[in-house]
């Protein structure tokens, strides 16, 4: 079955979510719904939600999960590693920017996102690739020729590791480890801005300038 994929940037961080949806069964999967949005409850108009999948528990990608499970009932997966974040601001970073932003919490999750373990949506088969480094839960999820790589990835850039979690070495072997060894024709769809490809990244992003996977 053809599935539709739907992103827009939300929130003041502008941080990407991502909606897969199967048009017959009226079916969604909603990835990291940053900020409660007009757009986000028009894409799930009239079809079921199956799950909320968090790539990580950071303020800026949890802000709309309360509100969605809410609304749809839906089940909310993390890493483990993280599930304590989604409830304290101090974790998740908004206690940091509570001015701006507010303390962001959200509900517990309903269950984990396993390494090395796989989601089920629509009849395809999406791949859990645990990818630390931005945060200690941070994954990276893989469907067909498609990489949601969260904070981990960017266009030509990496996730910031100095927020509390983050380990720069770790990160860079998640990428090298996790992520370079995909396809290079493989769609990298991140956390925040402009989608890229495996390729590319290897060729130009100047922090993984001379990766070499082990």
């Amino acid at each position: 079955m053809a599935l539709e994929l739907h992103g827009r940037p939300l929130g003041p961080l502008q941080a990407n979510c991502y909606i897969l949806v199967e048009p017959d069964r009226k079916q969604a999967l909603v990835i990291d719904p940053g900020a409660p949005d007009p757009w986000l409850w028009e894409q799930i108009e009239g079809l079921q939600v199956q799950a909320i999948v968090l790539t990580h528990a950071h303020f800026d990608h949890i802000g709309a999960v309360g509100p969605l499970r809410e609304r749809t009932g839906a089940p909310v997966l993390i890493h483990e590693a993280e599930a304590d974040w989604l409830s304290d601001p101090r974790l998740n970073g908004s206690a940091r920017w509570a001015e701006f932003v507010g303390l962001v919490t959200a509900p517990p999750p309903d269950g984990n996102l396993e390494p090395g373990g796989s989601l089920t949506f629509a009849g395809k088969r999406i791949e859990i690739r645990h990818t630390p480094g931005h945060s200690p839960g941070g994954v990276s999820l893989i469907l067909d020729s498609l990489c949601f790589s969260g904070d981990t990835l960017f266009y030509r850039s990496i996730g910031r590791t100095d927020l509390p979690g983050g380990d720069h070495a770790l990160l860079l072997a998640s990428i090298q480890r996790q992520l370079l060894t995909l396809p290079d024709d493989m769609t990298v769809l991140p956390g925040h801005g402009p989608s890229t490809t495996i390729g590319e990244e290897k060729r130009f992003n100047p922090f993984l300038d001379g990766w070499t996977p082990d």
